[in-house]
Order: structure tokens, then sequence, then C-alpha cells
């Protein structure tokens, strides 16, 4: 029997030991195994309280059972779930029962969503958003992936998609009909204003979406700077509990240090690295390296320095290059003065640049201000969002790109115009998912937690 047509089970809850425990049954078999441990089936999507017991009839546990007969279920098939006691030994005891049954088997990661996928029951841009929001640390990834799970990109994609075959009709039936005197230039005119209204919809949403795919993985900054300057305290004040070892000795910060906050809902990872200097300590030189390195990716630098000390150009661009040829873009390295609360250090900084005491907390809110700015300006207006993925991205450009070789083939010939509609059709079909995805399926789904 092949994988897809044998029945799959698994705890579909939290780890055990919980207060009440899900196990899913989803396939062929789902009712054989709920009538063998509960005795018969109960009505359809009605709770049902009932004893369970194993296949030699002894007692596994009160629980709650429900029943879904296809295709009306999550996944599209039938679908048995049984609300038990959350100890481990309930859960092994009625998993086990479970197991003995002929064609049964313990699912897969992702494996639930991967059958409702394949049986219609959502496209691949909503099983994105399903396992987005599973994965969702702060309350606007929650909002964007719910958005996702909803319908919101495949909804608009199933529209352009279904415009253009209608588009792509048009145009062919023109190349059928094209010796019947003006029938090919009446059909191509409503095509052409079609496809350019699709292109420039698509380009718009391409446009306006700036970062809002990385709202996924969210913003990384990098607290930088020479060592002993309170790289590690600012990291501790921004994480408000105590991450990473403080001490007077430079050098301490050996190991890049990441914490993930939750900044008004934009996700940020923090990053202490080792102070950047030259070092004969073999494990120094190889944490001064790490630290350029993941310096270098960040997306945001908190250069710290102490008081006000003169800014070392040359240092901050040793982060990026050690040839000279490039240094970090524009806005992407802050000045953070640390230490404002010594004795002979002054008031005033230049315009753009942070004064902050990591050890008494003073500057810290002004600082936390501006990261939840410089996010909201990175992520941009995430509330409409409808790209969150690069391969969305990816598939969306192809389509609109496929859309404006079609209008700009119109003149040469509909044949080749009808190509690139079918092309523009062809990235939004696997954009949902419908066609030829098999190469991304596992990807997607392997990353799920088991049962679900």
């Amino acid at each position: 029997m092949h994988p897809r047509d044998q029945t799959i089970f698994a705890l579909s809850s939290g780890r055990a030991p919980s207060a009440i425990a899900v196990v899913r049954v989803s396939g062929p078999e789902a009712g054989l195994v709920l009538t063998t441990l509960a005795g018969k089936l109960p009505a359809p999507r009605q709770a049902s309280h009932r004893l369970l017991r194993d296949g030699v009839g002894q007692p596994i546990d009160d629980s709650v059972v429900l029943w879904f007969p296809g295709p009306a279920s999550t996944t599209g098939e039938d679908v048995a779930e049984f609300h038990v006691h959350g100890g481990r030994a309930v859960l092994s005891a009625l998993l086990a029962a479970v197991s003995v049954i002929p064609n049964t088997r313990a699912a897969e990661p992702g494996e639930f969503t991967r059958r409702a996928f394949e049986n219609g029951k959502l496209d691949l841009t909503e099983a994105e958003g399903l396992d987005d929001l599973i994965h969702a640390d702060t309350d606007r990834q929650r909002r964007q992936a719910l958005r996702q799970l909803q319908g919101l990109l495949g909804d608009r994609a199933r529209d352009w998609r279904e415009r253009i075959i209608e588009a792509s009709a048009l145009i062919e039936a023109g190349i059928d009909f094209s010796d019947e005197g003006d029938v090919p230039s009446e059909l191509m005119a409503p095509a052409v204003k079609a496809i350019r209204a699709l292109h420039d919809e698509i380009a718009n949403v391409l446009a306006a979406q700036g970062h809002s795919e990385r709202l996924r993985d969210g913003l990384v900054v990098a607290i930088a700077g020479e060592p002993n300057v309170g790289k590690s305290t600012l990291m501790n004040q921004l994480a408000r509990r105590e991450v990473a070892i403080v001490s007077p000795h430079a050098g301490t910060t050996r190991d890049v240090i990441e914490v993930q906050l939750d900044l008004d809902g934009y996700p940020v990872t923090v990053i202490d690295t080792a102070g950047i200097r030259e070092t004969d300590d073999p494990v120094e030189q190889e944490g001064v390296r790490r630290a350029r390195a993941r310096a270098e990716d960040a997306d945001l630098v908190l250069w710290l320095i102490e008081g006000d000390r003169a800014v070392d150009p040359s240092a901050i661009r040793s982060l990026w290059v050690s040839d000279g040829t490039s240094g970090p873009s524009a806005g992407s390295v802050w000045i953070v003065r640390n230490k404002i609360d010594l004795e002979g250090v002054g008031e005033a900084w230049p315009q753009g640049e942070f004064g902050i005491s990591a050890s008494r907390g003073d500057g810290i809110p002004d600082l936390v201000d501006a990261l939840v700015k410089f996010a909201a300006a990175f992520f941009g207006t995430g509330e409409g969002a409808l790209v969150t993925r690069v391969r969305q991205r990816d598939l969306l450009r192809r389509a609109s790109d496929s859309l404006r070789r079609s209008l700009d083939l119109v003149e040469e010939g509909e044949e080749l115009a009808a190509e690139e509609l079918r092309a523009a059709a062809y990235a939004l079909g696997r954009l949902l998912g419908r066609v030829d995805v098999e190469d991304v399926l596992g990807a997607i789904f392997e990353k799920f937690c088991i049962g679900k």
C-alpha cells in the first residue's frame, strides 16, 4: 500500500504531560480505529464521551471523541479525534492501541497539512501561512500569518490566473479565426486591455511590499565595537535579563550571543559580538572573525564607543570587508555613545547619534523607540502585505515579466503573446501549488511539527 493511502495518526496537541491531549487520525481506516477503541461511531462533528479500550478490551482512558467523515474534514479524508488526559502513560497506551490496527502508521511532520493541500482543502500559500502561524513569535507575525491562512494572497492569485486564462482565450480565438476579417482585432483589443491591467496590479503589489517577507525571520541588529565598551551590558538592557556575562576585563565575550526580542510586535534578533581589536589570542581571534561575519549580515549595527571619544571610521569599515573595497550601506550603522554617566563626559552628541548609560539605563528608552521606528520602516506597512516569502515574490515577478513580454509581443505575433500568457498562468499555478511543485513541497511541509 502506498504511504499516502495509509491511515496516519499523531499527537496533535502540546507535549505531555498536559491536562488534555488530542490524538488525531486521518485516512481510510479512521472509522475502524474509532469503532475499535470507542465501540461505535458517534454522530458526525458531535463530541461524544466514551471509555476507550485497546484491542484486548483493556481500558485506556475516559475520552471525548469526534468523527469527521471526509471530504468534510480538515484533511479531506475521514478524520477521528481522541481528546484524552494528557499523561504520558495514557498517550503511550492510546498510540500503541492505534498502531496495531492494520494499515495505520505514525504521521510524518506536516503530513496532515500536506494531505489537506493534496485534497484541495487549502492552497500552498495558505499552507505557508499555517506554517508561519505555528512559528509566529510576535503579534505582527501572527496577524500576517493569519491573513495568509485566510487566503489573502491565494484568492488574489486565483483571480489573476483566471483573468490571464480569459485573456489567453481571446488571443487564441483570434488566432483560430485569423481568416475572418476583423474578428482578430476585435478580440485583441480587450485582451491587451486585460493583460495591461493585470500587469499593473501585480507590479504594484511587488513594488509596495518592501521587506514584508522578512517579518517571518525578523530584523537582525548587531551590537559591535571595541572591547570593554559595554556591549554585553547594553545587550542585557535590551533583553531585560542577564543573557551575557558582564566583566571589566576586555575580551570577555568570545562568541556571538543572540537573543530574540519583541519590539512593539516586530521580531528582532539582537547579537552581542566579541570586541573588535587585534589580538594574539587564537580564541579571541575566532570571536572577532565571527563578530565581523555576523555584523556583515546584520540589517543594522549599533557601534558602541565610550562617551565623547572620536569615532574611528576605519574600525567600522573593518566589520564588512578586509580589503577595503566596500563598506556598510547608508543608515545601517548607528553610533551609540555609552557611559555618559561618567564624570567629564559631555551631554551634546552629533545629530543621529545616541547617548546612553548601559549600566544605569539612561537613554535606553530613546534607543528602543528608534529601533521600533527603524523596524517599522524596514518591514513596511505589513498590515496589507500580500507577499510573505521569497518563493512567492519570485513567482509573482515571473508572472509580471511574462505579462510585460506578452504586451511587447502582441504586434509581432499573437502566438508569441499567447505563449507568454501561458507562462504567466503557469507561474501563478506554481504559486498556488497546483502545477509542478513536487520540488518545493518537501521543503515546506517538513518544517511543520508532527501532528499538524
